[in-house]
């Protein structure tokens, strides 16, 4: 007998190296993919696109025509008194030196400003083609090559340029967004830990889970050519260290609880891992069907963002149900120091926050409820502050030269176009499209372009400014009067982005609100409580748009809002913000079926939950804030609005309408399952455990 308990002591201790054995080669077989994610990352229009749009086709076909896809530009040279003659002979000599150094397509001319105090000339190249870096190379050279000085001011703008600007801004996040988003992630575990070793641990697994899952999504671009932008990448980082941190919180005071009552730590970590892995797989598993959905969605750039996260999110899953068990067991008790659990101790018994939130939500019920949904309401009219479309001079917080060339331009030609609109049309039909298109109201002018591979390219100059509902009425018009041609260029990018966002909220919210409710029915074996818990986080995401309505214009002085938010928002912040409820209905549950009446089996599940819900919560909340720091609007909002949601569901939401509703509810939360109905022989309840600071 004593051979055999000896044998199984070995076998469990060579259980945690086997797994970091495991885990070291998975990491070798992963690195040479993970480091070439960055090569793969594409932020071109086409890459954001709508994939069933016009001006998606417009993209494509241009890359088909001699010469391939086509870098516009415009050179803006811009003096407050007026230009100069020996301006214009600057600018002449310098378009002349940008001609002699690349190939144009077609002779740039010169226009001027009615008032003379601007001149431009629309430049194009197809010397790089679908290369962005060629691209930039290309961009940049004419910005070296246009130079002012003495007064006069050169901007180099149009769509190539802020391809370039924006590119860059992209490229910049990877570092910076990952260095963030580790600083305050640490902070946050030190605070919570309050151990100057066991922050490490759960960070470090969290860093290696980000690294698989860059390998995981090359292995996805190459193998099914899902898109990878600069967006979708840092949002995967964001995810990858969020959630797996919060399942890491999870696991850490269960596994401390644990070593209290059982004298090996690898006998804890199984037990720890028995209680609490129901409900970080079956939260998980709801996150990753939540991005999923994302796969119905039209949009590129959101279709793209589904897998990458929900790569993610598993990744972060399994290292944290192994590799971080693995190392923690290696490290033993003392790891927890100077707050170390010894065995047979007991925690220091104290009143918690969450013990008296869950007192008052249990004394009045309805009044907590009914107080908290006027209070949702209220915020949720802040929606109707929300700015309008953002637009592509906006995208940024800081202003690159592209956008101050397009502000130039808007201020010297407010009543002419300076962006050309494309269109695409069949070569056998361009001579009768161009006419058409000469013919049509609010069209200044119109020229013929490259022609190949059966089709013909045509460039439109609109009498409006560039995204002004004159030009959106023109872009319109021409594709309702131009049958089997395509209207397309950036302007009309913009419309599509609006557009299909619209279109995709109908399709995707549907199926994720389906999905996410079929889960949590199978998990919960009820329909009122899933009902009870998409119901809040929909009213969470409502306010926190709401919020952000209230904050956007007054206090960040956006201009718009970008179109995708809404659907962003609401996928993350239903899948995000049903993980948290599952931890606590699944413990509400758990009483339950120990024989707790229903009033006390929700409020014992919030004292033992409370504390990990609301750690878990700050980290959510503070690695999305990150993206606050970002110089891009649109992640300003998506994160700005995500952490104020994850808040408002973490502190409100869970902790006082959730247990408010099943308090009110009682038996009837669980209906129509058997926990609905009243025990033939009621059960004493099962004694709260006393709680101390769950996550320490």
């Amino acid at each position: 007998m004593g051979a055999a308990k000896t044998s199984v002591r070995r076998r469990r201790r060579a259980v945690p190296w086997l797994v970091l054995g495991l885990w070291i080669a998975v990491l070798a077989i992963a690195s040479p993919f993970a480091s070439k994610l960055g090569d793969v990352q594409r932020d071109r229009a086409v890459d954001y696109l709508p994939a069933s749009a016009d001006s998606t086709q417009v993209a494509k076909i241009q890359e088909r025509l001699p010469g391939g896809e086509a870098t516009e530009m415009v050179v803006v040279y811009h003096r407050d008194g007026g230009l100069t003659a020996a301006d214009k002979a600057t600018a002449a000599d310098q378009i002349e030196a940008i001609a002699g150094a690349h190939t144009l397509t077609g002779d740039p001319a010169a226009v001027p400003s009615r008032d003379g105090t601007t001149l431009m000339y629309p430049v194009a190249s197809t010397e790089p083609g679908t290369d962005e870096k060629a691209r930039d190379v290309l961009v940049n050279d004419v910005r070296d090559l246009a130079q002012g000085g003495d007064g006069l001011s050169v901007e180099v703008g149009g769509p190539g340029a802020l391809a370039t600007d924006a590119g860059e801004v992209y490229n910049s996040l990877d570092g910076p967004l990952l260095y963030t988003t580790v600083a305050v992630v640490a902070l946050l575990l030190i605070i919570i830990y309050r151990s100057p070793f066991l922050w490490l641990v759960p960070l470090v697994v969290a860093g290696i889970a980000d690294f698989l899952s860059m390998g995981v999504a090359y292995g996805l671009n190459q193998w099914f050519g899902t898109s990878v932008s600069g967006q979708s990448s840092g949002i995967m980082t964001i995810l990858v260290f969020g959630a797996g941190t919060d399942y890491a919180l999870l696991l850490v005071a269960r596994y401390r609880e644990e070593l209290r009552r059982i004298e090996r730590p690898y006998d804890a970590m199984v037990t720890a891992l028995r209680g609490c892995g129901p409900a970080v797989l079956a939260s998980s598993g709801t996150v990753a069907a939540g991005l999923l959905c994302l796969l119905a969605a039209d949009l590129n750039s959101s279709r793209g963002m589904g897998p990458l996260g929900t790569v993610g999110v598993l990744c972060a899953l399994v290292a944290m149900l192994t590799l971080l068990p693995a190392l923690l067991v290696l490290l033993g008790r003392r790891v927890f120091w100077p707050l170390v659990p010894r065995y047979g101790s007991t925690p220091k018994v104290r009143r918690s926050l969450f013990s008296a939130m869950g007192s008052s939500a249990g004394r009045r019920p309805l009044t907590v409820l009914a107080g908290g949904a006027v209070l949702l309401g209220a915020l949720a009219l802040g929606t109707l502050n929300l700015p309008g479309n953002l637009k592509q001079e906006d995208s940024f917080t800081s202003k690159p030269d592209a956008v101050a060339a397009m502000e130039t331009l808007a201020a010297a030609y407010p009543e002419q176009g300076t962006q050309p609109i494309s269109v695409i049309t069949p070569t056998d039909r361009a001579d009768a499209a161009l006419a058409d298109i000469r013919d049509t109201g609010g069209v200044d002018s119109a020229e013929r372009g490259r022609s190949g591979d059966g089709w013909t390219e045509i460039s439109v100059l609109a009498a409006s400014a560039p995204q002004s509902p004159g030009e959106t009425r023109t872009i319109e018009e021409l594709r309702d009067r131009l049958d089997g041609s395509y209207v397309g260029g950036a302007s009309a990018e913009q419309l599509d982005l609006k557009d299909t966002n619209a279109r995709d909220r109908l399709v995707v919210v549907p199926i994720v609100l389906l999905s996410v409710l079929l889960i949590l029915a199978a998990l919960l074996r009820s329909i009122v409580a899933p009902l009870l818990l998409v119901g809040a986080v929909v009213a969470v995401w409502g306010a926190a748009l709401g919020i952000g309505g209230l904050v956007f214009g007054p206090v960040f002085g956006f201009e718009g809002t970008d179109p995708g938010l809404g659907l962003l928002s609401f996928v993350f912040l239903v899948a995000l913000g049903v993980d948290y409820g599952i931890f606590l209905m699944h413990r509400m549950r758990e009483e339950s079926l120990n024989g707790a009446e229903p009033a006390a089996a929700a409020l014992t599940a919030l004292r033992t939950t409370g504390g990990v819900i609301a750690s878990a919560g700050l980290v959510l909340a503070a690695t999305f804030a990150v993206l606050t720091s970002m110089p891009l609007v649109q992640l300003v909002e998506l994160g700005f609005v995500i952490a104020v949601g994850v808040l408002l569901d973490t502190f409100l939401v869970r902790t006082y309408l959730v247990t408010s509703a099943s308090v009110a509810l009682r038996r009837k939360v669980w209906w129509p399952g058997r926990l609905s109905r009243e025990p033939e022989r009621p059960v004493p309840p099962r004694e709260p455990e006393p709680v101390a600071a769950s996550t320490h």
